[in-house]
């Protein structure tokens, strides 16, 4: 038994991957198993686009409802957003801000981090990530061997702004496509953060140049809350991943989707993979009807 906690996946996006953010919500609606609210959190400039997947259960959120007044986006530079408390920001940063932040704007008790490149394709029920009260966290032990790699920067980083001795090697990694948060512990970070550095927790993520919100997060669970956090670890993945950035042929695109293991429940194909979605909608959604149709909202035709 467990309590009965409300879920709420979390998506961000922009105007390049809307078809692909349009299948994510298809296959959300086909193969949840219980009611899962879901907010796509895009830029302004993006929400009329994406209001078009307004519904029942889905959300649009600006980006620039849940920043600062004091950060503010900068027309003449592509990712480029100015701030009055910090240097200059990049998209990369506001991102982790936003995560971040939606736990101030949203009630419900679970976050899950969704990207939009993303597609379920199996039967999947959030409950699942529930045991003896405790939220699954995604930790994988010992992952980080040693300084020298690419993702211990960000562990670095996490230490230094949560007030912990250096990082001691192995250490765990908490990235993934399928990321369990609890609100209460995000509203804690923030306490937290705010504590140590003496100004909001916003402006000391401001002033980090690099960091993942994952691994904060992650490090703040394991190293600082530890049992009051409520969660259970949990080194399984659930979504089939291709990070590459070169496409995926027809032949590759099949052997990746049917040789997807039998634990995970979604696919990941990255979108700067360049591979195109209607190469791979057809074993996503094999029984639909995929028709491009230019600059129409709707990028694919499938039945209901």
């Amino acid at each position: 038994m467990h309590n009965n906690y409300s879920f709420a996946i979390i998506t961000p996006s922009y105007a390049l991957d809307f078809a692909r953010c349009q299948l994510l919500c298809k296959t959300l609606e086909q193969h949840s198993l219980s009611p899962i609210k879901h907010y796509i959190i895009v830029d302004q400039q993006d929400w009329k686009q994406f209001q078009t997947l307004q519904h029942q259960n889905r959300e649009i959120i600006t980006v620039e409802s849940v920043i600062p007044w004091w950060i503010k986006k900068v027309t003449l530079f592509k990712n480029g957003w100015i701030s009055l408390k910090s240097l200059p920001l990049r998209n990369w940063i506001i991102q982790q801000i936003v995560k971040l932040s939606i736990a101030q704007y949203i009630t419900e008790d679970v976050l899950i981090f969704v990207d939009s490149d993303v597609a379920f394709v199996r039967p999947f029920n959030v409950q699942n990530f529930v045991k003896n009260n405790q939220i699954r966290l995604y930790s994988i032990p010992n992952a980080i061997a040693s300084e020298t790699q690419p993702l211990a920067r960000w562990c670095e980083v996490s230490n230094k702004l949560l007030g912990l001795p250096p990082v001691t090697y192995p250490t765990a990694n908490h990235l993934g496509n399928f990321i369990t948060w609890k609100r209460d512990n995000v509203l804690a970070l923030h306490q937290y953060l705010e504590k140590i550095h003496g100004k909001s927790w916003i402006e000391v993520i401001a002033n980090s140049w690099h960091l993942s919100e994952y691994i904060l997060y992650g490090t703040f669970i394991e190293l600082i809350l530890k049992e009051e956090s409520q969660h259970y670890y949990d080194p399984q993945m659930v979504c089939h991943d291709y990070w590459k950035t070169t496409p995926m042929s027809e032949i590759e695109i099949k052997n990746f989707v049917f040789n997807l293991p039998d634990e995970h429940f979604a696919l990941m194909i990255s979108a700067k993979s360049g591979t195109p979605l209607q190469s791979y909608i057809p074993y996503v959604l094999p029984k639909q009807q995929t028709t491009i149709t230019g600059q129409s909202p709707t990028i694919f035709c499938m039945e209901n």
